[in-house]
């Protein structure tokens, strides 16, 4: 399967009252990844709702593990972990300096543009298991 590594870095306009960065920015986080990875592997978000297809979010796990705080290098793991029939699942992990802060596991799943539950197509799901 397919993964990738990508950076940020942790904005001050990011953190909670606490200075932490607020719990909703790692999702915010991981979504980019996601995207941005498909969009390196040949497949970007738009292209794939010009053809007739569209990726849903079905169920997110989430678990916070260490606080990110403002100047943080953050590193986004991201790997695909299985392609079903009609869904995929992904793995990601933010890190800094090799500590793990933060892991997610997703599953999406696939519809047509009027929302209509399909089957993962061909061409994404050589993409994506690479």
């Amino acid at each position: 399967m397919r993964n990738r590594r990508s950076s940020v870095n942790v904005r001050f306009n990011e953190l909670d009252p606490y200075n932490h960065l607020n719990h909703a920015v790692y999702l915010s986080y991981c979504e980019t990844a996601r995207v941005e990875a498909l969009a390196e592997w040949g497949v970007s978000l738009v292209r794939l709702d010009e053809m007739g297809f569209r990726i849903l979010v079905v169920e997110v796990k989430a678990r916070f593990i260490a606080p990110a705080v403002a100047d943080d290098r953050l590193e986004i793991l991201t790997e695909v972990a299985a392609v079903r029939r009609v869904a995929h699942e992904w793995r990601q992990r933010i890190e800094r300096d090799g500590e793990t802060l933060f892991t997610l596991e997703l599953r999406a799943a696939m519809s047509d543009s009027q929302g209509r539950p399909v089957r993962v197509p061909d061409f994404l799901r050589e993409i994506l298991e690479g």
